[in-house]
């Protein structure tokens, strides 16, 4: 049993903030490209190359949040929220590849100093470029914690970053402009490559862990133990609890011990309330609820994903 959930409970669909997200990167490209090409600056081309990878990722996020919208079927029985670690895969691939690329140029404007024209005027179109990347960021990562979207909190806290980057070169360009050492600008974009690259590891780690089954979050479990430890007072036991994320979605089960002349009905009701319980607390969660009898002793022995042999069986009392 589970509550049922849909996208007007949280406010936008995970497909709006996608679609703001690749509105904003369109917008944000044609700024920063216009300040490049106003100032020849290579730290302004490095924060609009990133701005591209902003808009790959943000297209790759709404193909994920697509499907994972998608019910189940028969072929993927627990659904298609597993999608969105692919968008956050291709955001890390392309941030990094975008790194490399931004570095290449660096080091060539590094051995060819060149000057920098129309400063002002393009640090003015970055400014506003980076305005834009900021307000939208905090609306994805206030979406994301509100929907537990993973692909759209990995796009607000890659273009939160990419506010800072854009700080960051124009500060640098606006240094250049200033003292005249032309070397600051090619050494700033490599800094902003670098800083791309940490981002773009970080995402992959996060990635790996979605892929890998992770549990939930140590408050999150705090609140099926919870859940549990009002049952027990009833005489009720619980063990092997298991949880684990898939995109927006949680999966919980565990074994749930009760008096073995108990009715079938009896320990079902029961079992329906639990479920009842943690769904709604915890909404977007499948609950699997296995029901075993106190007094047995092979109820105690399947705690593990794989069960004892019987030599090693020791009674629980």
């Amino acid at each position: 049993m589970q509550v049922p959930y849909s996208e007007e409970d949280t406010g936008r669909s995970p497909r709006f903030y996608a679609e703001l997200s690749i509105a904003a990167a369109v917008v944000t490209i044609a700024l920063k490209v216009g300040a490049y090409l106003l100032t020849g600056s290579v730290g302004l081309f490095s924060d609009a190359a990133e701005s591209v990878v902003n808009l790959v990722a943000a297209v790759g996020a709404l193909w994920a949040l697509t499907t994972a919208a998608r019910p189940p079927d028969e072929e993927h029985v627990y659904g298609h929220t597993k999608a969105e670690y692919f968008s956050s895969a291709l955001e890390s691939a392309l941030i990094i590849v975008a790194a490399i690329g931004i570095a290449i140029m660096a080091v060539g404007r590094l051995l060819e100093p060149q000057p920098l024209e129309n400063v002002g005027l393009g640090l003015t179109v970055s400014l506003v470029a980076a305005s834009i990347n900021g307000g939208v960021a905090v609306i994805l990562l206030r979406g994301g914690r509100r929907l537990r979207s993973a692909a759209l909190r990995a796009d607000g806290h890659h273009l939160l970053t990419d506010v800072w980057t854009s700080m960051g070169v124009v500060v640098g360009v606006f240094l250049v402009g200033l003292t005249g050492w032309l070397v600051l600008d090619p050494l700033i974009a490599l800094l902003v490559a670098a800083n791309i690259v940490w981002i773009g590891l970080r995402l992959l780690n996060d990635t790996a862990h979605g892929l890998l089954d992770t549990a939930l979050p140590p408050k999150e479990q705090e609140v099926i133990t919870g859940i549990q430890a009002g049952y027990k007072e009833a005489g009720i036991q619980f063990h092997a609890l298991r949880t684990r994320t898939a995109g927006r979605r949680r999966f919980v089960s565990m074994h749930v011990l009760v008096p073995g002349n108990w009715s079938v009905k009896h320990a079902h009701d029961l079992s329906e309330r639990i479920e009842a319980d943690i769904t709604r607390a915890l909404p977007m969660t499948t609950v699997f609820v296995h029901i075993e009898p106190l007094e047995d002793l092979a109820s105690w022995r399947d705690q593990e994903l794989d069960r004892p042999s019987e030599d090693k069986l020791e009674p629980p009392f």
